[in-house]
Order: structure tokens, then sequence, then C-alpha cells
């Protein structure tokens, strides 16, 4: 029995499904709940709901879901938790109840579809594909195999998908993204994918990108870098990939506060850096981290520190020096170079 197959046969099971997107959803999770509604649908399940939890603050995820009119609804622990016994819950783009999602870590999942390193994954139906650049390519692959034809907006959400999460095909790129990519190209909006790829930019993330400029210091081939606080969680991202392109950087780490939490978002090209495993190693007793070779984030609870330090600069301060010392470690950096 094919994967798709199986899935058919788990979502045969339920009369209605909720799908929990990771915290902070990008185009790779929404683009595959979008797409896994509608292989529900195609079964016979009418009663479907996509939940996410944390914020939707980058420029192009606001884009995404506004111009393709995709609904979501806020995570709600009840919802989960007071589902019927005939509810479907699924995961899709991670893995675990508890890690990168707010659902209670003892919560049975039924349908778990990801690329993202993970382990210890629990549910009926598991698709989990570290290979792959993208968790849209795997639903890319079902749609394809079940001989659905998807209209406009579900190929123009994969299509984008799979493009933003592999950098243009630039990162972690398989032939299966390009198979994906070739089928969907055709059925996809193309002035739309244009319109998706240049939203506007706001105020407070240029500034966190220049504070993320001039805050930078290089070791070697890595740079490490910190925003401050912000309200712009994705400006962390985005400032990694801008600094990453500086010459002789082979890897950048970008940090910032963020309400109650340090959030970090990396990039390497370096061959001898599994980036993931280093915010792994780096802050696993503190808080969540992780990722691919390439690309990884993180985030670790400020606790005693945002009682404890009034002052936002001195605050500031402490988190630069913590973060700092704990990579610098990780990668085996001497203090100058």
């Amino acid at each position: 029995m094919s994967n798709v197959q199986s899935l058919q046969e788990v979502l045969s099971d339920g009369e209605e499904l909720t799908i929990v997107c990771h915290n902070n959803p990008d185009p790779d999770c929404l683009a595959s709940a979008l797409a896994l509604g509608r292989i529900a649908a195609e079964t016979g399940i009418d009663e479907r709901r996509i939940l996410y939890s944390g914020d939707i603050s980058h420029q192009q995820n606001r884009a995404f879901i506004n111009l393709l009119d995709i609904e979501l609804k806020p995570f709600d622990a009840e919802t989960i938790r007071d589902r019927p016994e005939e509810s479907l819950l699924a995961f899709v783009d991670h893995s675990v109840p508890g890690s990168n999602n707010r659902v209670p870590e003892d919560t049975p999942i039924d349908i778990v579809i990801d690329h993202h390193p993970a382990e210890d994954i629990e549910a009926r139906f598991i698709d989990h594909r570290e290979s792959i650049g993208a968790t849209a390519t795997i639903l890319a692959g079902y749609v394809r195999e079940l001989d659905m034809e998807p209209d406009e907006r579900l190929a123009t959400a994969l299509l984008f998908a799979i493009r933003r999460e592999t950098l243009g095909f630039l990162r972690g790129a398989t032939e299966a993204e390009y198979t994906a990519a070739g089928h969907l190209h055709g059925l996809a909006d193309i002035a739309l994918l244009r319109r998706l790829s240049n939203p506007s930019v706001t105020g407070e993330t240029v500034d966190a990108i220049g504070r993320a400029i001039s805050n930078r210091i290089i070791r070697g081939s890595v740079l490490i870098s910190h925003v401050g606080r912000t309200s712009e969680r994705d400006a962390l991202p985005q400032a990694a990939d801008y600094l990453a392109k500086l010459e002789g950087v082979e890897t950048a780490i970008v940090f910032g506060i963020v309400d109650e939490s340090i959030h970090l978002s990396a990039r390497s090209t370096d061959s001898r850096i599994h980036i993931g495993r280093v915010l792994d190693e780096a802050f696993e007793d503190v808080g969540s981290a992780g990722g691919h070779r390439e690309m990884a984030g993180g985030e670790v609870p400020l606790g005693i520190f945002s009682d404890a330090v009034g002052d936002n600069i001195e605050l500031v301060g402490i988190v630069e020096g913590i973060v700092t010392a704990r990579l610098s470690a990780c990668l085996n950096l001497r203090s100058e170079e």
C-alpha cells in the first residue's frame, strides 16, 4: 500500500479533520494544510479546520494568507481536547506534540506529514521525509497520485511554498521539488506568484535588519548578530538570509527578543557545520532549537531574566552575552580572530 493509500485509509475513519499548523506558520505549512484539507474533502470529510498559534508577521506570510484567501482559526486547546472520537487530528510541517506547537505533549495524533528532522514521532499515519526539501512537495505528490486536478489557488499555494522553502530551488531542493513544480507550473497563477514574491516590508522589519547589520560580529566565516527587542519575529530569518550573503560568511546566526522569548534564526553553507545540530546542542537545556544542515531556528524563554532585569538595554546586553557565548562554545570559536 502506498503512502497516499494509507493516508486515505486513515481519513476514511473520520467525519471531521483538524489540521494544526506549527507556531508562526509559513507558506510550506499553510499550503500543506490547504492541500491536506482538499484531500480530506475528496475522501468525504466535509468538516475541516486549520488552526494556528503564534503570530503571522512575515509580510510574505500575510500576503500568502490574504491573497489566497486561506481560512485560519486561532489555536484553542479545548478544540483539541474536547473533539469527538470521529474527529481526526493532523500535523503538517511539524511532527511532535509540544514541539513548535501548543498541543499538549500526551495528545494522540492521527496524521503527521513533515520534512524536518525529528525523533519519536507517533501517529496512525506518518510520512516523514527529511531528504525532501519541502512538506508541500509531499502533498503535491499526493495530489498528483490521486489524479486530483488542483484549482489555480491550490496549485499557486503549493508552487509558491516549494519555491519559498527552497529559496528558489537553491537550498535543499531535490528532484522531487522540480517534478512537483513542473506539474504545478501550468496550473498556477503566475501573476499572483509574482505578487506573493514581492510584498511590501514594514518599517520595523527594515529597522530590525539594520540593527542586525550594525551589531554583527564575525569570527572566521561565522557571523553572529542580534536585533535587540523587536515585534517582528520574521525579521530574524530575513536578516539571517541577508547577512549570509556577506562576502566571506558561510554561517550567519541572528537572534532577538520577541515578547517573552529569545528567537534565533540561522543559515549555513559550511559543509563542516550542521546548523540545526549546533542550535540544538547550544540551547536544548533551556529551550527548543534545531533544524536542517543549512537552515535552523529556535526559541528560548526569557524566564527569570524578564522579571529580574527591568531595564531593556541591560536585558538585551545580558541576552547578547549568554547567547553569543553558547554559540561560540558549540562552534569552537575563539574570542578574537
